[in-house]
Formats: C-alpha cells, structure tokens, sequence
C-alpha cells in the first residue's frame, strides 16, 4: 500500500467505566479485534435495563447514564486498576469510595453515589453492570475512536473558544494530518510500531460533547455546530486494531491505503 501520510499520537485515553473519566495512559498494548484494555468494561444502567451478563449483547447508550442527559456525572474523578478492579472516586478533591466493582458491595457504593450525583434524567436506581470480555462502547464493533488534533484546533478557532479535546471522548488524539482529513480516510490504514488500524466509520457526535469535563456544565452546542458548518454531525473515526503491538505517546503511524 502506498503511503499517503503521517500522524503523531498525541495523547491516550481509556473509559473503565462507561460515562465515567478518562484516563490517559503512557502506553497501551493493543490487541487486533479488540478495545483499549478495559475500555468501558463496566456500564451503569439507568433504572432497571436488558442489559444480561450471561448473554451480553450491545445495547444503545440511552439504557445508561452517560453524560450527553446526565452531566453531573462529570463532577467525578475516577481511576480504575486493572490488577484488581477497584475503583477510586473523587469530588472537589476528595476521595468518596474505593471499592471492588466486582463484589456486591462495591457495585452497592458506586450505585448509591451515581444516585446522590445524578440530580436529574433518573428511571430508577442506577445498576453497575459488566460481563468478562464485553464493552460498552456506542458501537458494536470493537474498536478505537480517533480524533484528530488539527481538526480540533480549527473547531476552536471556528468556535471563538477553547474546546478540551475530552469533551470527544477519544482513545487515541492525533497530530500531523490536515484539519478534517481524518473524514477522507475511510478504508485506509495506520501503521506504526508493529501495529496497524483500519479506519471503518465516521463518528457522529451527540449531545455529550457539549459537557465541559472540568466544569460539568453544559457549554455550547457542538453537534449543532457541526451540522451547520458541514451538514453532518461528524467529528472523529473508528478505528479496527488488525496488527496489535506497544504503542504510546510520541509515537507515529504511516497512514496508507
């Protein structure tokens, strides 16, 4: 395959628990057909849901708390061990829990803080949910998503205003392409370090981005934005792993095709 470009790996980011923080990571060892290790490994319902850990099948995220109708959730900090699984929760600088999501007691704290966060958009008591090997993504399909940091710069500037690259929830954050050339790379490949992405999908984008993960407030509107400017609402690609392999930070990809 001819190369056609080159983009640097800006930042890494995984989702342990769906709605919940990102947490950046130095480097991720990717495996083909799969997640980020543990991304949105677990899931909390919004009142009593389908979701069965003995059949696990994909469900849309309107079954869960997510922060596109439920914004508090970004008041919480979280960290997530993947040795054990415990979960550490912050507030305004304060640890609040450190439980096993895997035991009834700890899934018992993490539901009761969800329903004392989430003052609104509620259907029941919240239910921590998960099944082994199972994610939680808005996509069937396991794999990354992609932004891409020129785009980025020109949404802001297009904007009149700072936008935290978070608000996207991406896997991985991108620099070197052109502002929106990720939207041209359907089909093609990135290649770097042993491992090799294949890009499959365009992401449309919801009304969570207009969270402001620091101030867990609503700012804007961006997937209005997005319609206006380009007749879609698309920022972002999914990304297949075909090649696994040690990827982190500083680290380039060849995009080909």
């Amino acid at each position: 395959m001819a190369e056609i470009g080159s983009a640097t790996i800006e930042a890494i980011y995984r989702y342990p628990v769906k709605g919940l923080s990102p947490e950046p990571l130095e480097s991720v060892v990717l495996t083909p057909s799969e997640t980020l290790p543990f991304d949105r490994a677990y899931a909390i319902e919004n009142g009593p849901g389908p979701f069965d850990p003995a059949n696990p099948k994909h469900l849309q995220k309107i079954h869960f708390v997510m922060l596109m109708r439920n914004e508090q959730l970004a008041k919480l900090r979280t960290h997530f061990d993947d040795l054990t699984h415990t979960l550490t929760v912050t507030t305004a600088g304060k640890q609040i829990a450190r439980v096993d999501l895997r035991t009834p007691e700890g899934k018992t704290i993490i539901e009761d803080i969800i329903a004392a966060t989430v003052t609104s958009g509620l259907r029941g008591r919240p239910r921590v949910v998960s099944s082994p090997g199972h994610s939680f993504s808005d996509v069937a399909a396991k794999c990354l998503h992609v932004i891409n940091s020129a785009s980025l710069r020109v949404l802001e500037a297009m904007l009149g205003a700072a936008v935290d690259p978070r608000r996207f929830r991406p896997n991985l954050v991108l620099d070197g392409l052109a502002p929106w050339r990720e939207r041209e790379l359907l089909g093609k490949r990135l290649r770097g370090n042993g491992t090799t992405l294949e890009i499959f999908k365009r992401t449309e984008r919801c009304a969570a981005t207009n969270v402001d993960p620091e101030a867990a407030v609503r700012a804007g509107d961006i997937p209005a934005f997005l319609l206006k400017a380009f007749g879609n609402t698309d920022f972002g690609v999914y990304a297949r792993v075909v090649e696994g392999g040690r990827i982190a930070p500083g680290n380039a990809f060849d995009v080909t095709g």
